[in-house]
């Protein structure tokens, strides 16, 4: 039985989280042309932050890889037991990496220049 409901439902979270993933591999594919267009832009007062950074920008990349993983891991419980396997350690991992991400971030921020 599927955790979040009908089959319509699995198969749409297997697809998205499908998605994510890939979108996560070609944003990583084209990392230089994403910080330098996208992620070192100031946000009006908000100077860039650890996503603008060689160090970064991987980071992030991977914690949209492991949404996306927990979401197909959602969507392959309808056919197996293997898809909460998938989902909890893709939700293991997503923690993780929240926490090396804000550590990140305050290292940043507490190098910029005031």
């Amino acid at each position: 039985m599927a955790i979040v409901g009908g089959t319509l439902v699995t198969v749409i979270a297997a697809v998205f989280g499908g998605a994510l993933v890939l979108i996560a591999i070609g944003l990583q594919v084209k990392a230089d042309a994403v910080i330098s267009r996208v992620t070192s832009r100031s946000l009006g007062g908000l100077a860039p932050g650890y996503a603008a950074t060689r160090r970064g920008f991987p980071v992030y990349t991977a914690l949209l890889a492991t949404i996306g993983t927990a979401l197909f891991g959602l969507g392959l419980d309808a056919w197996t037991s293997f898809g909460v396997w998938l989902f909890l350690a893709a939700v293991v991992i997503f923690a993780l990496l929240s926490v090396v991400a804000i550590i990140g971030e305050v290292r940043t921020y507490r190098a910029l220049k005031r």
